[in-house]
């Protein structure tokens, strides 16, 4: 074992300890102390990914990664690492709903609120969800997840400090002898077949793999990475290979200590942390591999100088843009395609995107550098296109030459870059901090690729210039080395090829780059030109000596027309605050074509306003306008320093809108494609909708906006808008590092624009006025579903979700339906996942709807129609009642202390801090103690109160039970929905056949929100 003495470069206001040590068996690890830390987490990456695939096996590395969660040698039992885990996906706070589940299983690259990157580096080819296990959650209170990716393969986990022992022990026996049965094996191949059938219909799977598919074949590059049923169970099997065989083989060919980085971030010593490493993980084998070998690039000259029409499954037109280029990793510390990425992808007056709106062209543009190994890479320009910029390509990429044309005119300049590494310094050194388990798995990530002291910095330091190496990146952005691809529906039956993986419809044409330079030749003659200085980069960063240290938000003001929860930082000492006001407007909601217009509205403003704002994001000063069920909120968070000159701007421009009729148009076209594209959302997201619908009072189906929104013109949402403003009251938290008086005057200020004057923009609101948010009451003893069929009839994908509502917020409940769910997860996913094989996507849930609590199951199935997933649901929960019966008075102790500890767990950072608050202030509920106050209730919570509670509201059969469920069925069971539309209601069997009628024909539950009169000073 050997320690290294490097000094590892960390933020000035990080204080935690480092450090390095490398094992006997050459496994490096970096040991990180946190003594503020509740949550003990752990990352093993290993230098292992699809590109080791064996050529007849594609999909065996994910699959791997898959078995590895199933069972070792020491613990024999299949699952026990994940009966110490159990699925759960709000685990960390106990808030959450089905618009997070959306984006965890959905999202190609996850993306932080607000913020739009420009010029970042991908992390080494990873497609993020190409391997999403989701994420399933300790019973002691942590997680658990995986993702392969062309060159690694990432394990990791969370969980409460007091279990960390044992969860390192079980997690280390992954890479020291694990077990892959044959049964486990043939069941988690139909679990990748299942993750790959979610995945068949989404355009970013279909052009990642179209943008593989067009290149050299024998390269790794070139392969499919996901595997299916059929690369993993038909085709070895006709060649005489075991697939279970062969899994075995791979792993001990390719897992190999010294390929394997591991990070460990708890409270305890440093010392106590490197004995534990020491003991469990000494035995991870040392076969002394090397790396994987990529022969360079993987596009020769036939896969450039191409034009690639394809054919999406969506609504809308994309140009994307594309070279290879020389990976920048090399160069880390002089950031070309940073440099590069944050000027083509800019959007101030006088960028390419700038240029490319006010002609109407496009929707938005992203640049930098995109998949990379380090071996070869990409630069990619990445333009979401309007229908008439559809008509205008060949000029669109004429001006994009023409951009780079201009960036070799005028030289490489030193301001930029040094603007650029003042932000990024800014950033590195006052970043928030991130949930253990996230950082962990970035900085694992970062030690395959950096010298250990840039393992926490990575790439986001940018401090040498060299203007010779943008240069050389610059030159190779060349017509000559150009790769196209072309995205629209328009192409539909003039393709001639067709990608086998996916089956997306392309063709391709050569193109030279005499006819590039035609295209520029051709294009508008617009002066485009590089962006001015950057004035919101803040340079006072002093903290604000608030000497009141209220622990939760006051209301530190309340007129007629607001008020204002305040918060300070009293936690993270970071300059930093955050800002949400929700205008609460009443004629919002009144009609569809009120609630299209409002969306409209939203974004015009932001489109509007982009060209000044984008300096404030590019400066880590994030805005954004957003259309809500009541109206709509302005949010700004980021740096305080320069803060309030981004708000004041925002609001000025609410206030003086106007509507640009040129721009209406394109705004219009882009809702309008969202609103046709929800019919290719996956049927999980689907039924969850109609869940929503049925149960919220006053919402508008998506379908009613689609009918209306051909008819609504720019004349339209002028007349509506002062409409929308006439009545209004505004909702408003502020917390950070601002004063109490700071925060009175910004919405003193904000109230004499939108109310004072002989003729306000806005009035108050009658009593009458407030808006509510009520739920439909479910009858007790009743069982109701509502069959529909799904949207996209290409997709063979069925949907349940099993919804069971329980009560409105209150504490006691609360944590008895907490506890229920933490307990149920593991054996649920377990169940209906790991050995009934119903479906990749399974997941049993909390709900909470404006403060009525529930919770939910939801399965996505090509195996099995969403009644028989339902009648399998009910059978878990009568094999479940007598487990819960069984548990013993120490498991039910030990689930208690596991949700306590989850509960008392600190906020991360003011953005995480603030969003618990501020869903407390948009329910209505205001209960900004409830973590201590369910607490509280949790210690005098016996086995019985929850086997009673379970008995009353979950029991199959419970008189006073309440279950919805909603089943979307694929295209391949027509005839099951059929049947189910024609069998007749059973006594406490209702089918809903109007979601309309039906919310009618329901009691409501009391609304939290809209009752502002009984809020004291």
């Amino acid at each position: 074992m050997g320690e290294a003495a490097v000094e590892i470069v960390k933020p000035r206001t990080d204080t935690r300890e480092y450090r390095r040590i490398v094992l006997r068996n050459s496994l490096g690890v970096l040991l990180i102390r946190d003594p503020d830390t509740d949550k003990a987490a752990v990352s093993m990456d290993v230098s292992v990914g699809s590109f080791s695939d064996p050529e007849d096996l594609p999909g065996l590395a994910h699959f791997l990664e898959h078995m590895l969660f199933y069972a070792s040698e020491k613990y024999p039992l299949e699952d026990s690492y994940s009966k110490y885990i159990a699925e759960n996906f709000t685990a960390r706070k106990g808030v959450g709903g089905w618009k997070h589940l959306l984006l965890h299983l959905d999202s190609p690259k996850t993306i932080p609120l607000l913020v739009k990157h420009k010029g970042t580096i991908l992390r080494n080819n990873v497609f993020k969800g190409e391997s999403v296990r989701q994420d399933v959650s300790l019973e002691h209170g942590g997680s658990t997840n995986a993702f392969t990716s062309s060159e690694h393969t990432n394990y990791f986990f969370d969980v409460n400090s007091d279990c960390f022992e044992e969860a390192l022990d079980r997690f280390a026996q992954f890479f020291v002898k694990p077990l892959m049965s044959a049964d486990a094996t043939t069941r988690e191949i139909k679990a990748v077949d299942s993750e790959n059938q979610k995945n068949l219909l989404s355009d970013a799977w279909r052009m990642n793999q179209l943008r593989k598919h067009i290149s050299a074949e024998g390269h790794p590059y070139h392969k499919f990475s996901t595997g299916n049923w059929d690369t993993l169970e038909v085709k070895p099997k006709e060649k005489g290979l075991d697939t279970r065989q062969e899994l075995i083989k791979f792993y001990k060919e390719h897992y190999s200590a010294n390929l394997m980085h591991l990070v460990v971030y708890t409270k305890d010593s440093l010392d106590k942390i490197q004995n534990l490493v020491e003991n469990k993980f000494q035995e991870v084998q040392n076969k002394d591999r090397s790396n994987f070998h990529i022969p360079g690039q993987p596009c020769t000259s036939e896969h450039v100088q191409i034009l690639v029409k394809t054919v999406p499954i969506k609504q809308g037109h994309k140009l994307r843009v594309i070279w290879p280029i020389t990976p920048s990793i090399h160069n880390y510390k002089e950031g070309p395609c940073r440099y590069l990425g944050h000027l083509i992808g800019h959007e101030g007056e006088g960028s390419l995107f700038y240029i490319l709106k006010t002609l109407g062209w496009a929707t938005s543009l992203s640049a930098g550098e995109g998949d990379w190994t380090l071996k070869f890479s990409f630069f990619e320009v990445v333009i979401d296109l309007t229908d008439a910029g559809q008509e205008h390509m060949q000029d669109i990429v004429g001006l994009l030459f023409k951009y780079i044309n201009l960036l070799r005119e005028t030289g490489v300049c030193s301001w930029i870059f040094d603007e650029l590494s003042a932000i990024c310094e800014i950033a590195f050194h006052y970043q928030d901090k991130i949930p253990p388990i996230d950082y962990v798995v970035n900085v694992s990530s970062n030690m395959q690729i950096y010298p250990p002291e840039d393992w926490l910095v990575g790439s986001s330091l940018p401090s040498k210039f060299s203007a010779d190496l943008i240069r050389k990146v610059l030159d190779k952005l060349a017509p000559e080395n150009v790769r196209i691809f072309w995205e629209s529906r328009n192409f539909e039956g003039h393709t001639d090829m067709v990608e086998p993986w996916y089956g997306t419809a392309y063709s391709i044409e050569k193109i030279t780059a005499s006819m590039i330079q035609q295209w520029m030749l051709a294009a508008p003659n617009e002066h485009l030109h590089l962006p001015a200085s950057n004035a919101f980069i803040p340079t006072d960063l002093s903290l604000k000596d608030v000497q009141e240290k209220a622990k939760f938000p006051v209301l530190l003001r309340k007129s007629s027309y607001s008020t204002l929860w305040y918060k300070p930082d009293t936690m993270f000492s970071t300059p930093k605050a955050y800002v949400k006001i929700d205008f609460n407007c009443p004629f919002a909601t009144s009609s569809p074509e009120a609630d299209v217009l409002t969306g409209i509205f939203t974004q015009l403003l932001m489109d509007h306003l982009n060209e000044y704002a984008y300096y404030a994001q590019v400066a880590c000063l994030y805005y954004a306008i957003n259309h809500t069920d009541s109206g709509f909120q302005v949010a700004v968070i980021g740096y305080n320093h320069k803060l309030w000159n981004l708000l004041k701007t925002v609001v000025e421009k609410i206030a003086n809108f106007k509507v640009k009729p040129d721009r209406f148009l394109v705004i219009k076209e882009m809702i309008t494609k969202g609103y046709q594209n929800m019919k290719f959302q996956q049927p999980y997201q689907q039924a969850l909708r109609y869940c929503s619908l049925i149960l919220q009072d006053n919402t508008w189906p998506w379908m009613d906006g689609l009918e209306v929104i051909p008819h609504l013109e720019a004349d339209d949402l002028a007349k509506f808008v002062p409409m929308l403003l006439s009545r209004a009251f505004l909702e408003c938290y502020i917390a950070g590092n601002i004063e109490p008086k700071e925060a009175e005057s910004m919405i003193r200020h904000i109230e004499d624009i939108f109310y004072s004057g002989a003729r306000p923009i806005c009035q108050p609101l009658f009593p009458s006025q407030y808006l509510t948010n009520r739920v439909i009451k479910l009858d007790k003893g009743m069982s109701y579903f509502y069959p529909a069929k799904g949207l996209n009839p290409s997709d063979e994908n069925s949907a349940l979700v099993h919804y069971i509502q329980v009560h409105r917020d209150d504490f006691l409940p609360n944590v008895k339906l907490q506890l229920f769910a933490l307990i149920a997860k593991q054996p649920a996913f377990h169940q209906l996942r790991s050995v009934e094989q119903l479906g990749y996507i399974t997941v049993l849930m909390q709900s909470n709807y404006s403060g009525i609590q529930g919770v939910q199951f939801i399965v996505q199935s090509t195996a099995k129609g969403p009644g028989h997933i339902d009648s399998r649901i009910e059978e878990f929960l009568k094999m479940y009642e007598s487990k819960l019966y069984a548990m013993s008075e120490d498991e039910f102790k030990s689930n208690v202390n596991a949700l306590i500890d989850m509960k008392l767990e600190k906020h991360k950072n003011l953005r995480e801090e603030s969003g618990f608050y501020w869903r407390e202030i948009t329910d209505g509920t205001l209960k900004f103690d409830r973590r201590e106050a369910e607490v509280a209730a949790l210690k005098t919570l016996t086995q019985k109160d929850l086997t009673d509670f379970f008995n009353e509201h979950i029991k199959v059969g419970a008189p006073r039970k309440k279950t919805l469920s909603v089943r979307v069925y694929g295209g391949q069971r027509t005839s099951e929905y059929e049947e189910e539309m024609n069998e007749p209601n059973q006594p406490d069997w209702v089918k809903i056949d109007d979601i309309f009628k039906f919310r009618k024909s329901q009691p409501l539950y009391g609304s939290f929100k809209g009752c502002h009169g009984h809020v004291k000073l």
